[in-house]
Parts: structure tokens; C-alpha cells; sequence
């Protein structure tokens, strides 16, 4: 148990990836707070949590673009557990289309959540690292903060500033101990996002089914299979340790070797 009675809080926690992460936290010994526009999604992890673990769990429904509220609920969080070890910004949004038609609104929504969301909650959790002179930030990123994507503009554009936003506040912060870094996976096949919605889509567009599409984009893998849950928790628990405490300013790819930049 690498994080014992660390507190740790994971923004889109109601679901998918970031409920994987919130679970596999609470195993590694911390305590965690879930959070969630979806209040019943990031009340029924941390029930789960505590349910099956040891470990204390508090969930809040969170609008991570609104700045009062991001603020409320790192000042519970701390008034709670009396410190902040971990931030995990995990909430994220996906609008695709062609940039000569892609509606300004959608284009805004994107940046709103997956940029201005994690600056966010960076700073809030941050002033409260740089009291404690300790923490560590984790942003969720994707390979395509590392590459652009195909008619996908606006979310790789959030991506690639994530990372320019990881790397900004790691040379901000590291004077007070606090270590900033990004983990970029790759497609996650299996997630509520690619079952619900993306692989619906592409096999749309393309004219193909739905089994097709899964494998097209294995196919596009070396080592010829989809990202997993485990594959980023195994390194996020990495970077959220003491293991990594030489690293900062990182952002590290989890792809199965599709892009290696």
C-alpha cells in the first residue's frame, strides 16, 4: 500500500476510468473524495469505497468549471481530512467534428472542461500544497495531447495546453515540494465513452460495425490491444508515490506503443 492515509481527490469520479482510479486509491491505502457533476455517480463510488475498504470516502457534486465551487470543495476536503496530498483532474468532455463545421459552443464547452477545469482545480489544490509544502497534481491527458486527431480538434487542442499547463505549474511548484505531472492513454475500448458513444459513431461514419471498429483500432496498436483501467492506475499509483519523487513536468504516454513522443 504505497498511499496509506494519503487524501486523495478525483474529479470525474462517477464513472468509467475515474472511478477505476478513485477504487484503486482506496486500495493503495488512501482516502478518497470523489467528484462529480453526476451526484449520484460520485455518491455511489465513494459508497462503494467504503462499502468494500477501510478507507474514509466523500463525494461532491462539482461543476469543475465554476471557480466557486471548485474552491468550496477543496476548503470541505481539507476541513475534513486537514490536508490535500493528491489531485487527480480526471473530469474531461469529447466533442468531434469537421472544423468548418464545428458549432463555437462545442468548440468552448471542450476547453471549458478539459483546460480551464483542470486549471482550476491545480490552483485550488495548489494553495493548499504550497501551505503544507507537499502534493502532488495528475492530470488525465491523452495520446492526443501529444498528436493531432482526426476531425477532433477541439479536444486535442485541450490536451496539448494540458500539457503545457502540466509543465507550466511543475516549474511553478516544485520550490514547494509539489510535483506536477500528466498520464496521456491511449483508446480505452472499453470505457463508458468508446461502448456508449464513440465506436456507435465511428461505425457510422465509416459504414462498418461496431466489432470492426474495436478492431480497426487495435489494430492501430502494436502491442495489439485496447488501453485498460489497470494500465493507467499502475501508473498513476506510480506518480502519486514517493517512487516517483524524482519526476515532474512529465507527460507520460500509456498506449501500448502508438505514440511513443
Amino acid at each position: 500500500m504505497y498511499l496509506t492515509d494519503h487524501i486523495a481527490m478525483v474529479t470525474g469520479g462517477a464513472q468509467g476510468l475515474g472511478r477505476a482510479i478513485c477504487h484503486r486509491l482506496a486500495t493503495e491505502g488512501a482516502h478518497v473524495v470523489v467528484v462529480d457533476i453526476n451526484k449520484q455517480g460520485a455518491a455511489e463510488t465513494a459508497t462503494e469505497i467504503t462499502q468494500t475498504t477501510d478507507r474514509q470516502a466523500l463525494s461532491f457534486k462539482v461543476d469543475v468549471t465554476k471557480e466557486d465551487q471548485v474552491s468550496r470543495m477543496v476548503d470541505e476536503t481539507v476541513k475534513k481530512f486537514n490536508k490535500l496530498d493528491i489531485l487527480v483532474s480526471n473530469a474531461g468532455i469529447l466533442k468531434a467534428g469537421a472544423i468548418d463545421e464545428f458549432s463555437a459552443n462545442n468548440w468552448k464547452a471542450v476547453m471549458d472542461v478539459n483546460l480551464y477545469g483542470y486549471f482550476l482545480c491545480a490552483k485550488h489544490a495548489a494553495r493548499i500544497m504550497k501551505a503544507q509544502r507537499s502534493g502532488v497534481i495528475i492530470q488525465i491527458n491523452s495520446k492526443s495531447g501529444k498528436k493531432g486527431s482526426y476531425k477532433n480538434s477541439a479536444y486535442a487542442a485541450s490536451k496539448f495546453g494540458g500539457i503545457g499547463l502540466t509543465q507550466s505549474i511543475a516549474l511553478e511548484l516544485t520550490e514547494f515540494g509539489i510535483r506536477v505531472n500528466a498520464i496521456c492513454p491511449g483508446n480505452l475500448l472499453d470505457s463508458p465513452l468508446w461502448v456508449n458513444s464513440l465506436t456507435k459513431q465511428y461505425a457510422r461514419n465509416l459504414g462498418i460495425t461496431e466489432d470492426k471498429v474495436r478492431q480497426r483500432y487495435i489494430d492501430k496498436v502494436p502491442m495489439k490491444r485496447g488501453c485498460t483501467y489497470d494500465d493507467v492506475c499502475n501508473l498513476l499509483v506510480f506518480l502519486a508515490s514517493d517512487l516517483s519523487s524524482y519526476m515532474t513536468g512529465q507527460a507520460i504516454n500509456v498506449t501500448g506503443g502508438q505514440e511513443m513522443r
